[in-house]
């Protein structure tokens, strides 16, 4: 039986108009942005060869990462605590399909989402610190996903040169209109063990990856 109530399973009217709205926002705002991709060579060659990868992302980076691959058929993984909502919204008004859970709440339809999802050849995208913390501190479930199905997980990066930050766990950031965003990729990588419990054991190397994507990002 789901732990949902029935109003958190039908979204408010006013949660809708706060989606619709901010959706039409963040297309005005983002028209400004100057972004320019760095590292980007890795990603381009697992889609040339046709293979699904896993986006890793840390929370408070979403917006301008979620601009940036708009329309492209991704499937984001969303939270479904009631702030998730309006993100799923503003992500489907940018294209994205979602898939509903975390770590702390249906977990196990969220990895089955994930599985489905990448198995059918389309990529997925994740916060590894995500729905609630510790803000950039890499969370296994990715890998997990990962380990299944073989998929690539592609680290990405955003650093805008002047942002607007939330006072959230995730320091979740707008970034101001006109403003440079360098957006960095960490190379492919694959988890490369048998079991779910090794695949967990991964989380410090992505966790490194993550930070290194991060660096080239501030250097560039």
């Amino acid at each position: 039986m789901s732990d949902a109530t029935p109003a958190e399973d039908a979204p408010s009217a006013k949660m809708r108009w706060i989606a619709r709205v901010g959706a039409l926002i963040l297309r005005a705002l983002a028209l400004t942005w100057r972004i320019h991709v760095v590292n980007d060579g890795g990603l381009r060659a697992e889609r040339a060869a046709g293979r699904a990868v896993i986006f890793s992302l840390w929370h408070g980076q979403m917006l301008p990462l979620l601009y940036q691959h708009r329309g492209e058929g991704v499937a984001v993984l969303i939270s479904e605590h009631r702030d998730g909502e309006i993100v799923a919204r503003i992500a489907a008004a940018l294209g994205f399909e979602t898939v509903r859970g975390s770590t702390s709440r249906g977990a196990a339809r969220a990895l089955i989402g994930l599985v489905r999802t990448l198995s059918g050849g389309r990529d997925v995208a994740v916060t590894p610190d995500g729905p609630r913390g510790p803000a950039k501190s890499y969370a296994p479930g990715a890998l997990v996903a990962a380990q299944r199905t073989g998929a690539a997980i592609v680290p990405v990066v955003a650093a805008p040169r002047s942002t607007w930050r939330l006072r959230s766990w995730d320091s979740f950031m707008i970034p101001k209109p006109f403003t440079r965003i360098v957006i960095a990729y960490g190379e492919p990588a694959r988890v490369e063990v048998e079991n779910l419990r090794g695949a967990a054991d991964e989380a410090p190397r992505f966790q490194r990856m993550m930070e290194e994507a991060e660096r080239v990002a501030l250097a560039s």
